[in-house]
């Protein structure tokens, strides 16, 4: 089942569409907090907060490679 932005949208196909997008939220939320956990806990203080300190550049070239991964498909999907 292909999914166009012009078809009527119901809950089901709106759920199936974000579904993959809220997991990778989460799975990356239980990342954070466990390695977290570990990294305080086995390492102190200095390395938490090294981790702490790097996690947000982390994120965002995370979502930046995201990005251009998902315009990148899309860009070939769209011109097949």
């Amino acid at each position: 089942m292909t999914i166009k932005l012009s078809d009527h949208f119901t809950y089901r196909k709106l759920l199936r569409f974000t579904l993959p997008s809220i997991a990778m939220m989460i799975f990356t939320s239980i990342y954070g907090v466990v390695d977290g956990y570990f990294v305080s806990n086995f390492a102190g203080k200095e390395p938490f907060a090294a981790v702490n300190l790097i996690m947000p550049f982390i994120m965002v070239v995370s979502t930046v490679g995201s990005g251009f991964f998902t315009a990148s498909f899309c860009c070939r999907r769209c011109s097949a």
